[in-house]
This record gives C-alpha cells, sequence and structure tokens, in this order.
C-alpha cells in the first residue's frame, strides 16, 4: 500500500477571522487540535504543518509537529500543500485543512485508499445532508458527482437546485497523487473558481476529475469565532479534551 504525506497548510491571515490556526480550543490551539487528530490515521507516514506565519511555525514546533515555512503569495491551500509536497518525496499527498479540529483519521484513510488507484489524479470527501434548509446557505459547499462518484460540479448556490430529499455538502479536504498536485500549483487559477471562490474547480475546468468519496457525517469547520464554542461543546461530549 503506497502512503500518504498529510500536509496541514496554515496561514495567520484571515478576513472573517484572523489567527484562526492559533484560535484556543480548551486550551489548545486549534492548529494542534488538528494535528493531533490526523496524526492518528493509519496511512500517513508523515505530517507537517505548512504556513507562512512564523508565529504558527513556533507555536507547531513548541507542540512537536514537523513543520515548514513556504511563500507567502499562494493564494490557495492547495498551493501552499504543493510547494511543501516539493520537498518531500511521498507519493500520496493528503491536504488537511488547519480550520477542521473534528477531523476523523478515518476521512484520511479514505483518501489514501482511493488514491492506491493510479488513475485517480485527486479525491475529495462529501456528505449526504437531508436538513434542505441548509442547501442555500453558501458557507455551506454543495458538490454534485456522477454515478460512479466522480464530481461533476461544486457551488455555494443550491446543487441539485430543487433537491427532493438530499443533497451532498463538499467536504474540503484533498487527496492527490503527488505529481498532480505539482501539476495543478502551475495552473491559472480559472474563470470559475474565481467566480465561485472554490479552489477545486481549476481541477475541473482544466478537464482533470475528481473522486467524490461518501463519509457518513459532515464535519464542523471553524470559519468565525462563534464556531470555536460549537467545536468545544462536541469535545466535551466526545470527552476527548
Amino acid at each position: 500500500m503506497k502512503k500518504a504525506a498529510g500536509i496541514i497548510p496554515a496561514r495567520f491571515q484571515s478576513s472573517r477571522f484572523p489567527g484562526k490556526p492559533l484560535a484556543p480550543i480548551l486550551g489548545k490551539p486549534m492548529i494542534q487540535r488538528v494535528y493531533e487528530r490526523a496524526l492518528k490515521a493509519k496511512s500517513l507516514e508523515r505530517l507537517i504543518i505548512a504556513t507562512d506565519d512564523e508565529r504558527i511555525f513556533d507555536a507547531a514546533r513548541k507542540f512537536g509537529a514537523e513543520a515548514i515555512m513556504t511563500s507567502a503569495s499562494h493564494t490557495t491551500g492547495t498551493e501552499r500543500a504543493a510547494e511543501a509536497a516539493k520537498k518531500i518525496g511521498s507519493p500520496l499527498i493528503i491536504n488537511i485543512q488547519g480550520d477542521e479540529p473534528l477531523i476523523k483519521a478515518g476521512m484520511i484513510d479514505a483518501l489514501a485508499a482511493a488514491l492506491q488507484d493510479s488513475d485517480v489524479p485527486m479525491a475529495s470527501l462529501m456528505a449526504r445532508i437531508t436538513d434542505l434548509s441548509l442547501i442555500k446557505n453558501p458557507h455551506i459547499v454543495k458538490v454534485v458527482a456522477d454515478r460512479e462518484g466522480w464530481a461533476l460540479y461544486f457551488s455555494r448556490q443550491p446543487i441539485p437546485s430543487s433537491a427532493p430529499d438530499y443533497f451532498f455538502q463538499h467536504i474540503g479536504i484533498y487527496g492527490y497523487q503527488r505529481e498532480f498536485i505539482l501539476k495543478y500549483a502551475r495552473l491559472e487559477p480559472t474563470r470559475l473558481e474565481k467566480c465561485e471562490k472554490l479552489e477545486q474547480l481549476r481541477v475541473l475546468e482544466n478537464s482533470y476529475r475528481i473522486k467524490m468519496i461518501e463519509i457518513p457525517r459532515s464535519t464542523l469547520s471553524v470559519d468565525t469565532p462563534q464556531d470555536i464554542i460549537r467545536v468545544e461543546n462536541i469535545l466535551r461530549e466526545e470527552g476527548g479534551l
């Protein structure tokens, strides 16, 4: 089985939540919460935090993580992960979002399993949502896929437009063949990517494919300070303090 390297891209600046990676969650920086949970994945041979900020770099080193400094010019997390991927030899790269403190190791392992097929250049996750009131929320990214699980489109708008029963929420954790993430970083940002503000559309617009893996339930990513409270409540319920 081909092993993977996990890369957690993290930047300090955020329009809605500056300093988000270092926001404390029950006494630990959020980036540490993500790192410790991702570390449980059986498919990872290495786990790295990639950042352009010395504060995040120093914090990562303090709690024992491997960290590398990357360029401040990157416009997407994938571009930052690609720079880190150039420096390591792992055949598979898992791009783990730094604002997913409730990530489960099984999500990472599911992506690594899908990438054992060399014909899958890239893979990501989706969860079935039956609460149709959420389909109009632009902060919840929707995805539609074909019958074999290949992504057809991602949008912040309702897709399907009149879903009677459920829709799929995209979970923004990505897996790549190493060669493909390096290729992605060389592609210019595309029109739909800019319109939707969704980096994965660069892949589809350039006629590459993304394999979608369904997981049992969605995660709770942190977009605003208010989300921290919700995450802390879930952690208390889990007993994972």
